[in-house]
């Protein structure tokens, strides 16, 4: 009886097999014949448009008439390397760029004869000097690191908060010394501006950098006097900081402190000054080989 009904289900396989096989495919819509269209409507084809191939869809037609919806021209990539490219080397150019000011402040150059100042340019380097050059306050973060690695003063704490108090008090004696020797240049009317030497070798401009830390030019811009001022004022920055600084605190010696600082610090800014453009040339020629 199983082989009976297997033998069924495989004669019944093949017979539909064999209708399958001999059933004609089905037109589709692009096979058959495009239709009659009405009296009252014209065709695309008629009105000035090309028809689509047949077997591909129409293509998608793009509106130009609106600005918005046109296709702006790239940029070259090599066009946009070269402009970033320049603006690098720009941004670079003006950090390494000792004599404009980043660094050295402002000063008298060696081709350049010394005039006397009057009460607005000393107000203007005063704001320069005190709150707008970078060196100052690369000094002062340096300083307050100093004071963070020695723990002084002991009773602030470390860490970041620390610091902040330190750079704090850095600045404010900063501030104070440099108001004080503004205001003593003013009155004395002395140079507050270092003059490059018009002399050259390398041991003659040192001596002339060291030395101008310590004497300055009085409103003659000829005669030498000692910077009474300059050092005044660090003395005074230094015993004015003890006023928020903690018990025990010695305000005589920490004036004592801030001379010491500006003698170090005023040689070695001015040694950055008059070598400045010597600086500037070497990293040119680096650059152009």
């Amino acid at each position: 009886m199983a082989k009976a009904w297997a033998a069924f289900l495989l004669v019944s396989l093949i017979s539909c097999a064999r209708v399958t096989a001999q059933t004609p495919p089905a037109q589709t819509p692009q096979n058959q014949p495009p239709q009659n269209q009405p009296s009252g409507q014209t065709s695309q084809n008629q009105a000035g448009q090309n028809p689509a191939p047949q077997g591909q869809p129409p293509q998608e037609q793009k509106d130009t008439s609106n600005p918005e919806t046109r296709k702006k021209p790239d940029m070259p990539l090599g066009v946009v390397g070269e402009e970033t490219r320049k603006f690098g080397e720009a941004t670079l150019y003006k950090v390494v760029d000792w004599e404009s000011g980043w660094f050295t402040g402002p000063y008298v150059g060696k081709n350049r004869e010394m005039v006397a100042m009057t009460s607005q340019q000393r107000r203007r380097i005063y704001l320069e000097q005190t709150l707008a050059a970078p060196s100052d306050y690369f000094k002062r973060m340096i300083s307050a690191g100093f004071d963070q690695w020695r723990d002084s003063p002991a009773e602030w704490p470390e860490g970041w908060g620390g610091y902040g108090e330190r750079f704090a008090s850095r600045e404010g004696q900063f501030i104070s010394a440099n108001s004080l020797a503004a205001l003593g240049d003013a009155a004395l009317k002395y140079e507050p501006r270092y003059d490059q030497c018009k002399c050259s070798g390398f041991r003659a401009r040192t001596r002339h950098a060291i030395l101008r830390n310590f004497v300055t030019y009085n409103q003659t811009e000829r005669e030498l006097r000692p910077q009474w001022a300059l050092y005044g004022g660090a003395f005074g920055g230094g015993v004015i900081a003890t006023a928020w600084k903690p018990h025990p605190r010695n305000a005589l010696a920490n004036g004592g402190w801030g001379v010491l600082g500006q003698a170090g610090y005023g040689a070695l800014l001015n040694f950055f000054t008059e070598f400045a453009g010597d600086i500037n040339r070497k990293l040119e020629a680096r650059r152009r080989r």
